[in-house]
């Protein structure tokens, strides 16, 4: 099942801080807005998002319909497929999608071990 493009969404102290550091690593910016305090990095197909004081843990996160360079690809299964799927399978939803809508939209869920998993669509 193909869930889109990948991520690490880290829950930074200090954006400028973070951005510097993680520039030093080779990642270079192509995505955000540090004035509303998020920035997202790339090396080499990595991609990291980096978010001041808007997530409470870091987590994965799942962009559907994106590429790892957060652009369009033709063919993807929608948000709402996958959240039907995972509710299917007893998996929790927590902000549930409502399946009657189109376009971007998004969801979480978490692991047994209590780690935050995001699925973000933008298209």
């Amino acid at each position: 099942m193909a869930l889109g493009a990948f991520s690490v969404s880290l829950n930074v102290s200090n954006l400028a801080t973070s951005l510097e550091f993680y520039q030093k690593l080779g990642f270079e910016q192509f995505a955000g807005d540090p004035e509303q305090g998020w920035a997202i990095l790339n090396n080499d197909g990595c991609v990291i998002g980096l978010f001041q004081g808007m997530f409470e843990r870091n987590m994965m996160t799942f962009n559907p319909g994106w590429d790892q360079s957060a652009q369009p690809v033709e063919e993807f299964k929608d948000i709402r497929q996958l959240q039907a799927e995972y509710k299917a399978q007893g998996i929790e939803i927590q902000n549930e999608v409502d399946e009657t809508t189109q376009g971007p939209a998004s969801f979480m869920i978490v692991d047994p071990d209590g780690n935050p998993i995001l699925f973000d669509q933008h298209v």
